[in-house]
């Protein structure tokens, strides 16, 4: 067993982690604020989707980068981490301390980034399959699994509030993640793989 403190302000700041603590061997997990829910249950769910995601993230980041792609996954990869602490911390009933939330200044941060790589790529003229480098594939195996914590984050929103950010960045993300797939292969200097429909006969 270990423990470690976290670096993070608010409630992170003092809290000890401990690797193993036996509490979910019943299926069950505790969220931020004491209350425990079935280890399958939407809320779950949705963040370990994104947390698969942002393992990843962690995949792309090995291999050598150009530009502002690493710069913009590091901090993509931090925000992926306040997603979940978000989505594990319920609004209602409010928490007593303070929890970093996903805000409009992430989508918009998101949106700024696609624009600026959008600029510089070939204007896009048909559907592209995914590939080219090993970069540029795996962010579009993270685009995919961003598209699923969308779709689980759809499902939990019939039941919870979740406020209206937490979706849009998830669904500004998928669309960074694809130009940054794009973005990739022009700086390995890889041409994106057009799709070639077969005509029947």
């Amino acid at each position: 067993m270990q423990t470690y403190k976290t670096p993070t302000r608010g409630i992170f700041a003092s809290m000890s982690i401990r690797i193993y603590t036996k509490t979910g061997d019943d299926g069950t997990t505790g969220l931020f604020g004491g209350s425990r829910v079935l280890k399958d249950s939407l809320r779950i769910e949705a963040y370990g989707t994104v947390d698969e995601l942002n393992a990843i993230i962690g995949v792309v980041r090995t291999y050598a980068l150009l530009g502002q792609l690493e710069t913009q996954l590091g901090t993509i990869s931090a925000d992926l981490f306040t997603l979940g602490a978000d989505l594990a911390t319920p609004l209602d009933p409010p928490p007593t301390y303070q929890i970093p939330r996903i805000t409009d200044d992430h989508v918009r941060e998101l949106e700024s980034w696609i624009d600026a790589h959008d600029a510089s790529l070939q204007p896009l003229k048909t559907f592209i399959l995914p590939g080219g480098s090993p970069a540029a594939a795996h962010l579009h195996v993270a685009r995919t699994v961003c598209r699923r914590a969308e779709r689980r984050v759809v499902a939990l929103m019939q039941h919870e509030d979740l406020g209206t950010s937490v979706l849009q960045y998830l669904n500004r993300l998928s669309d960074y993640l694809f130009t940054a797939s794009r973005m990739a292969n022009a700086d390995a200097g890889i041409s994106d793989i057009p799709w070639s429909p077969k005509q029947s006969v």
